[in-house]
């Protein structure tokens, strides 16, 4: 058996004087470079750093301005081709905390896609987990094991892994929108698989129709297909439209009006895209929400484990995530790390909005950290809205509280 030698070990421990620390001797020294030879490492010296009292995200918060994006999207649109090799015309979220790599927060992938006129982007498929949601233009078509699905404004459109699928712009005008996945989740559990597809998609796949056969199939409110079983992980309905989306926030927000319980809070109605086969998230790995915050309201703060990505899709508000502040507008988006407390106040108006109230896209990393029982959830008590529940409906508990109370 051999040791690394210590001048080699990518191990470095260094004896320190501090409180809970061991006293600082050369016979102390000796055992710290025994564990540097060895590749140990003490729990006394990385406790703090292992087991901190409450999650201490290597992300930031941070806020992208849609206006940029699309104009970079747009100059890359005319320099860079889509085809084999780069296969998307996708320009990642780079976290600012997280060292240059294309990550919007530690386990979420988020990215602006462009697509020229007449362009096809080639079919290919992945393990990780993905969705499509479109906050400006229409014209492209996503084809989906050979389902040409369309892609509007507000519609959002999830696709589980290991499905093959090719986007085709059939319009006389660029379209871009936000894909999201779970690309950061599996490259850190070493999951992830990858294959191409065929070049080009078949003539009858290039079709436009106005409802894809997923919609045709699965698209009815409470309506099960009882002739089609389902056993694929993920949503069979493969877009939902932004008509039915707008219209449950409108009627949330009446209903309160009326005195009845809809919303999550005063002012903040919410819905859950779900799968239509179980009820449960669209995808296994990702939660996907639409927030309709009307104008004046400001929401109770939270914090919650797991991280989020927002996108602004209409209307204007001032965002608050941990110790930052930032004014937005559609299409903007913004990170939510881990444990960040997170509320918005909205100050849209007819002018700025089509509803009238800040309306806010949503996903993240929730399906993980709930199928692991690590997900935890608590609202700022001090708040405006003290009894509000969780913008993704949890309530406060007694426990929620005491977990508040120690993470503090």
């Amino acid at each position: 058996m051999t040791s690394t030698p210590a001048a080699a070990s990518p191990v470095r421990l260094r004896a320190v004087d501090a409180p809970g620390q061991p006293e600082v001797t050369p016979e102390l020294e000796d055992l710290y470079r025994g564990f540097e030879a060895e590749l140990l490492v003490p729990l006394w010296t990385e406790i703090g750093g292992l087991m901190p009292p409450h999650p201490r995200s290597s992300a930031v918060p941070h806020v992208w301005k849609w206006d940029r994006l699309v104009r970079l999207a747009g100059e890359a649109g005319r320099i860079v081709p889509v085809g084999r090799g780069g296969e998307r015309r996708a320009i990642a979220l780079a976290n600012p905390g997280l060292g240059g790599r294309p990550f919007a927060a530690p386990t979420l992938w988020a990215a602006i896609q462009y697509l020229m006129p007449g362009e096809d982007a080639p079919e290919h498929r992945h393990t990780q987990h993905a969705f499509r949601f479109v906050v400006e233009g229409s014209g492209v078509w996503t084809v989906v094991g050979g389902d040409p699905v369309p892609m509007n404004r507000g519609d959002f459109l999830p696709q589980a892994g290991w499905n093959w699928h090719a986007h085709h712009n059939a319009t006389d005008r660029p379209m871009a929108w936000i894909d999201g996945l779970d690309i950061p989740f599996q490259y850190l559990t070493e999951a992830q698989f990858f294959e191409f597809g065929r070049d080009e998609i078949s003539d009858a796949e290039r079709t436009t129709p106005e409802r894809s056969r997923s919609e045709r199939l699965w698209g009815h409110p409470g309506l099960r297909p009882v002739g089609v079983g389902h056993t694929a992980p993920g949503s069979p309905l493969l877009s939902y439209k932004w008509e039915h989306t707008d219209r449950a926030l409108a009627d949330q927000l009446a209903l309160e009006k009326e005195g009845h319980a809809a919303t999550v809070e005063p002012g903040h109605a919410a819905v859950r895209y779900t799968n239509p086969a179980d009820g449960t998230d669209v995808l296994p790995t990702l939660r996907a929400e639409f927030h309709r915050v009307a104008r004046g309201t400001e929401t109770a703060p939270v914090r919650e484990t797991g991280s989020s990505v927002y996108q602004v899709f209409d209307g204007s508000g001032t965002v608050s995530v941990g110790d930052r502040t930032w004014s937005v507008t559609r299409g903007d988006l913004f990170v939510v790390p881990s444990w960040e407390p997170f509320s918005v106040r909205s100050e849209a108006g007819p002018s700025d909005s089509d509803s009238g109230a800040l309306d806010l896209f949503r996903f993240g990393d929730a399906p993980v950290f709930e199928a692991l029982k690590l997900h935890r959830t608590v609202t700022d008590r001090t708040a405006t809205h003290p009894t509000a529940t969780h913008p993704t409906g949890t309530h406060r508990t007694a426990a929620h509280r005491t977990a508040e109370d120690d993470a503090r």
